[in-house]
């Protein structure tokens, strides 16, 4: 048995070891000594209108990459779902009008190819980061991976389930901390910092924090959003809607743009 294990790690050894890799997407690069990113949008796609206005006043404010969700998971079967094809449609649409890159949500295997038809970064959404055989899938693709951190993982398993991206042939990766679940109900999450630092030395991946998952309080993703650039991220990723009341999803912690913008002016000196 001994040397059965002695000859799998022989067989099988660590890819992510810590060497700095740097993420290209268009003619960003991600990671390394580059300035942190910004990537910013709805948390759904709800109408063409609704992604169209605030992809352009996002761009003007100085967003590096648009995000939105077309597929939507839930956890109560009766909230609203995503528009699905529809919404990446309207995605690639305000792509087109603002040159901004496309991140979206991959929820499963049969859903890849239309994924990679439209978007320019696939996301693996926390409660995916477990889902080992959606990893391979994606280690298989020649497209950047944003791999959220699953709400209640602890680093090491984060750090595995990167590994299975890169030993399924792509490196291409980028980590976002969005908080873990703890005993503490005061903010819908809590957002681990440390982890930046640790995740940055342990694998070499850029790091990303969300602090609109991270806290759901909207007071709280501008200071959360300087103490992460401070800790060494390599971006941020915020929930922004030209209409924040009207939103169907995620309302309570979006930023209207000039939110965003105020966010973005405070973390300028930081860099």
């Amino acid at each position: 048995m001994q040397e059965i294990k002695k000859e799998i790690k022989m067989k099988y050894k660590k890819i992510l070891t810590g060497d700095k890799v740097v993420v290209e997407v268009n003619d960003l690069k991600i990671g390394g000594n580059n300035k942190p990113i910004f990537i910013a949008g709805p948390c759904s796609v709800e109408s063409r209108e609704q992604v169209i206005e605030t992809a352009i006043q996002l761009k003007e404010r100085g967003c590096d990459v648009l995000r939105g969700g077309a597929f939507k998971p839930r956890t109560s079967p009766y909230d609203f779902q995503g528009l699905g094809e529809e919404g990446l449609k309207y995605l690639k649409e305000a792509s087109e009008i603002t040159n901004l890159p496309i991140v979206t949500e991959l929820m499963d295997e049969t859903s890849l190819d239309m994924i990679l038809e439209y978007a320019d970064i696939i996301q693996i959404g926390s409660r995916n980061m477990y889902n080992y055989s959606l990893l391979k899938v994606v280690g298989g693709v020649n497209k950047p991976v944003l791999l959220k951190r699953g709400m209640s993982a602890t680093i090491r398993e984060w750090a595995y389930a990167a590994e299975y991206i890169a030993a399924y042939g792509n490196k291409n990766i980028i980590l976002c901390e969005r908080g873990i679940r703890s005993f503490d109900s005061y903010t819908r999450n809590t957002l681990d910092i440390s982890a930046v630092p640790i995740m940055k030395q342990e694998t070499g991946l850029p790091v990303i924090v969300d602090p609109s998952h991270g806290t759901g309080i909207k007071s709280l993703i501008k200071p959360m959003s300087r103490a992460s650039i401070a800790s060494g991220a390599d971006g941020l990723m915020i929930e922004v809607h030209f209409k924040p009341e009207n939103a169907l999803s995620d309302g309570f912690q979006s930023l209207t743009p000039d939110e965003y913008l105020d966010v973005i002016n405070s973390i300028k000196t930081l860099y």
